[in-house]
C-alpha cells in the first residue's frame, strides 16, 4: 500500500506553466519551456517569453493561439519493456527506443524508473508527471521482483546474507531478498526483490558475488505484475483497480502497514522456460514461445 498522502488528479492551487501545459498532454516540460521561449504562448491574453511563471487553475492558456485542452485523467499502463530498446524519448547513440515501439494512438507517456538496455518485463508507464514521482519514492513502500539468470553455481548462504543489505565501491544497497529456484550444470535462475532499485542494483550486486547476469526480468513492481502480458505490448490497468492500490477506493479500508519485503515460495523450482510469465512469483506458465532492464 503506498502513502495516502498522495491524491489522483489533484489540482494544484498555483503552479509552472510548462508543468501545466505538460500535464494537458501537449508535450514534455522541456519542450513546454522551448515554446514559452519562441512567445507561443499565452497567458490571459498576454504573450510571455519566460517559463519562471506560475499559474492557476483559472489562468486561461494558448498554444499557437490555441486554449490548453483540459488536463487528462491520470492513468498506468502495464507495458512489457522488451531487450535492446532504450528507456528513453531520445538517445544520444541514435538506438531504438520504447517510443520508437508504442502505438501511435496513445496519450504522451512517461516511465515509471527506468529498465536497462538488456533488461526486459515489467515497466509502469502514466500521463501523469506526480504519479510517476510518487510511484518511484522509496517511501512508497513497493518491492519490484524480478527473474534473474546468472552464470555459475550459487552459494545459498551469500544470496541469504543480502538481506542485511551490501556496500559495493561505497554505495550501499539495501535489504534484498534473493532465492535460488533451480541450478543447472553452468546458469542458475533465481527470483530477486528489492525496494530501492538503484542503478543497475542486481547486475551490480550479482557481479559483486561472482556472477554475470545473462538475463535479467522484471515480473512485478509493487502490486502490479507482468503477469501474461505478450512482449512489447501495452495494457491500462483499470482506474478503479488504480485507485484501489493506491489506497483511494475500498483497499483504503485495509491496513496500510508497509509489508516485509518478500519472496512467495513457488510450488516447485523451476526455471523460467520461454513462457509467459503467469504469476508474481514468475513461475512460468504453459503457453506460446515467449520473445525476448534500469537493472
Amino acid at each position: 500500500m503506498t502513502n495516502q498522502s498522495f491524491t489522483l488528479d489533484q489540482l494544484a492551487e498555483s503552479e509552472r506553466i510548462a508543468k501545466r501545459i505538460a500535464r494537458a498532454g501537449i508535450c514534455s516540460r522541456r519542450e513546454a519551456e522551448a515554446r514559452i521561449l519562441d512567445g507561443r504562448v499565452s497567458v490571459n491574453g498576454t504573450a510571455i517569453t519566460s517559463p519562471a511563471l506560475n499559474v492557476s487553475a483559472s489562468d486561461k492558456i494558448t498554444i499557437d493561439g490555441k486554449p490548453l485542452p483540459a488536463r487528462e485523467p491520470a492513468g498506468l499502463w502495464r507495458y512489457y519493456k522488451p531487450r535492446g530498446l532504450v528507456v528513453s524519448d531520445r538517445d544520444e547513440e541514435n538506438r531504438e527506443t520504447i517510443f520508437d515501439h508504442l502505438p501511435r494512438n496513445l496519450p504522451r507517456l512517461m516511465t515509471v524508473g527506468r529498465l536497462d538496455l538488456d533488461s526486459e518485463g515489467l515497466l509502469l508507464m502514466t500521463n501523469d508527471g506526480d504519479l510517476a514521482r510518487h510511484l518511484e519514492l522509496p517511501s512508497t513502500g513497493w518491492s519490484r521482483k524480478y527473474r534473474v539468470r546468472i552464470q555459475g553455481h550459487v552459494n545459498e548462504d551469500q544470496l541469504t546474507a543480502l538481506a542485511k543489505g551490501v556496500t559495493i565501491e561505497g554505495i550501499r544497497y539495501g535489504e534484498v531478498v534473493a532465492r535460488l529456484d533451480r541450478q543447472m550444470a553452468s546458469n542458475a535462475w533465481l527470483t530477486v526483490a528489492i525496494r530501492e532499485g538503484k542503478n543497475r542494483e542486481i547486475r551490480r550486486i550479482m557481479e559483486y558475488l561472482g556472477h554475470k547476469v545473462s538475463r535479467l526480468i522484471r515480473i512485478s513492481y509493487g502490486p502490479f505484475q507482468l503477469g501474461d502480458l505478450e512482449d512489447g505490448a501495452i495494457e491500462q490497468i483499470k482506474p478503479r483497480v488504480l485507485a484501489d492500490q493506491l489506497g483511494l477506493g475500498d483497499a483504503a479500508l485495509a491496513a496500510s502497514e508497509k509489508p516485509k519485503l518478500s519472496i512467495n515460495k513457488p510450488a516447485h523450482k523451476s526455471g523460467p522456460k520461454r513462457g509467459r510469465y503467469a504469476n508474481h512469483s514468475g513461475k512460468p506458465s504453459r503457453g506460446s514461445p515467449h520473445k525476448t532492464g534500469r537493472h
